[in-house]
């Protein structure tokens, strides 16, 4: 095992679709990935084109409806994230909106959902919020765009599309993490959306080994510590229990 493993101090966690590809989620860049499948549903998570386009926007809620995330659960890598923060100081700043991270046992207030969740809907004319299950109710009854019930705005999943501002707090707080940290794991992620990706390079900046868990070489790939090519599932528990493993004896 090499040297970083032996670190001590808080290690910050960069989750992406990848790592719940296992739990029956795929992911979006990958080979078989959605937006690789099928370009044009890559409109459904472009702000611009979502208020434009009633049709666009009924297509959205059917993709809600039965986005596989409902019935997926998490897999063997959230439940050796869970392991490694029951004894290390983890944080995990995550792109996913499936909310398997807390599903598995990592505490909420341990996760930072960068990119929003799909289980709450907002409206984007004023303050009105829903859960994602109300509102396809009213999609099952007959409402293929449902407008919000206060202003009659358009109504959207809680969140952050293309063309969209972050929200300031979480990447704060996301940067924070990435600063703090002496390991951070990007998992599962392709390195191509910001300003996630850049948590890697804040946390390189401020010493940190950056280590690379993904199936696809990313942009991060030449400034990390140790790049691992393996499946994430059995990938994963096997670096956790490294990480958690005593000190080898000289």
């Amino acid at each position: 095992m090499t040297q970083w493993r032996q670190r001590p101090g808080p290690i910050g966690v960069l989750t992406g679709a990848g790592i719940s590809t296992d739990s029956g989620i795929p992911d979006f860049r990958g080979p078989r990935g959605v937006w690789t499948k099928d370009p044009i549903a890559e409109l459904l998570s472009t702000y611009g084109s979502y208020l434009a386009d009633p049709e666009l926007r009924q297509r959205s809620w059917l993709a809600r409806r039965d986005n596989p995330a409902w019935q997926a659960e998490p897999n063997d890598a959230h439940r050796a994230l869970v392991r490694l923060g029951e004894t290390r100081d983890v944080s995990i700043v995550t792109q996913n909106i499936d909310r398997l991270h807390q599903r598995a046992g990592t505490p909420a207030d341990r996760v930072v959902e960068i990119h929003g969740n799909m289980f709450e809907v907002v409206c984007v004319d004023c303050d009105y919020t829903a859960t994602m299950a109300a509102t396809l109710d009213r999609v099952a009854a007959g409402e293929p765009d449902p407008p919000c019930p206060h202003c009659d705005g358009i109504l959207k999943s809680a969140t952050i599309m293309f063309g969209r501002a972050m929200d300031a707090d979480s990447v704060q707080t996301a940067e924070r993490i990435a600063a703090r940290s002496t390991i951070f794991l990007a998992i599962g992620t392709s390195l191509q959306v910001e300003p996630a990706a850049s948590m890697c390079a804040v946390a390189a900046g401020n010493g940190a080994d950056l280590i690379v868990v993904n199936a696809e070489p990313t942009p991060y790939d030449p400034y990390a510590t140790e790049v691992i090519r393996e499946r994430i599932g059995t990938a994963l528990p096997r670096l956790v229990a490294e990480l958690l493993a005593p000190p080898a004896l000289n």
